[in-house]
């Protein structure tokens, strides 16, 4: 018994710094933010090559800076859960978030949805099916028994989505791993080391140029639009976001909405946000905007807090 009362106790003793650590790491996270000391931190996903991603990151906050007179950090972790978890943990303040990405922060951490992104006029997209222009694989139903490369397992757009597809008229893929991100997914079918590629689809551009994520490897590879195929597509999706974590000083928050909207309408904005993620510009949002995904995940039996564990 005294050794039972001891464990107990303990356990106690365990648990309450737990209890005591949201206080004070919100504490920390808002004490003099802002400054030198304690810059904001906007993390990034990795959903594009992480050197390019942290270079447009840093033109951002460099702007910021300089029409905030606060201190930013740019960050891109391995994944975006990792993202999400920062967020969570006042590891960062700002994130741009993918959908699902966003959809989770919000159910876990009560993370905020500031802005939602705009591509060619557009606030929604589509994810697709990328096959060998060679391939067998004609229709979905071919994908059973198939090697699939989905980009990351928070990602609505290359996994979240087209994994619903699959479940919901019951193929089964042969074998999936996840690539890291969209371009990684796009090669892995074009060096023919999976049979299909799930990743984001937009719009061709004002001169008709496709603006899938096979564009990104046109320097890498001048003939991945010859070489690779569209198969299919998903249903349409509410753009990514800008989010912010919960507790975030109101003051602040302010300064960073002003500062991002005057960003997005400049000249050098606009040409950072397209290098960025393909942005063209940013709208205001609220997380009703995203209800649209919450209903398509019930329909098709998945809860969005499970699909990460």
């Amino acid at each position: 018994m005294k050794k039972a009362g001891l464990i107990l106790i303990v356990a106690a003793l365990l648990l309450l710094p737990a209890c005591l650590s949201e206080q004070t790491r919100l504490e920390k996270a808002n004490r003099d933010l802002g400054t030198k000391k304690n810059p904001i931190k906007m993390y990034f996903v990795p959903s594009m090559e992480a050197g390019k991603v942290v270079t447009s990151g840093e033109a951002i906050a460099k702007f910021l800076e300089q029409e905030t007179g606060m201190h930013f950090r740019v960050a891109v972790p391995t994944s975006y859960a990792a993202v999400i978890e920062a967020l969570g943990t006042y590891q960062a303040d700002v994130a741009w978030l993918p959908t699902f990405a966003y959809i989770l922060a919000k159910e876990k951490y009560d993370a905020k949805v500031e802005f939602m992104t705009i591509r060619d006029g557009l606030t929604k997209y589509r994810g697709q099916f990328v096959v060998r222009a060679d391939s067998d694989i004609m229709s979905l139903e071919d994908i059973a028994g198939k090697t699939i490369a989905y980009t990351d397992a928070a990602s609505t757009s290359g996994y979240i989505y087209p994994s619903a597809i699959l479940k919901q008229k019951g193929i089964e893929p042969g074998e999936i791993f996840y690539a890291g991100g969209h371009p990684q997914a796009i090669t892995a079918v074009y060096n023919k080391t999976a049979d299909v590629a799930c990743t984001y689809w937009s719009p061709p551009n004002a001169k008709g140029v496709p603006m899938d994520a096979r564009e990104k490897l046109l320097e890498t590879y001048p003939d991945v639009f010859e070489k690779l195929r569209i198969l299919d597509f998903t249903d349409w999706i509410p753009n990514d976001t800008v989010t912010i974590r919960k507790n975030f000083p109101a003051v602040i928050e302010n300064k960073l909405i002003a500062a991002l909207e005057k960003y997005s309408s400049s000249e050098e904005g606009k040409e950072n946000l397209r290098a960025l993620y393909d942005i063209d510009g940013l709208h205001r949002a609220s997380d009703e905007d995203y209800d649209v995904v919450r209903e398509t995940l019930k329909t098709m039996g998945m809860d969005p807090a499970t699909l990460l564990k």
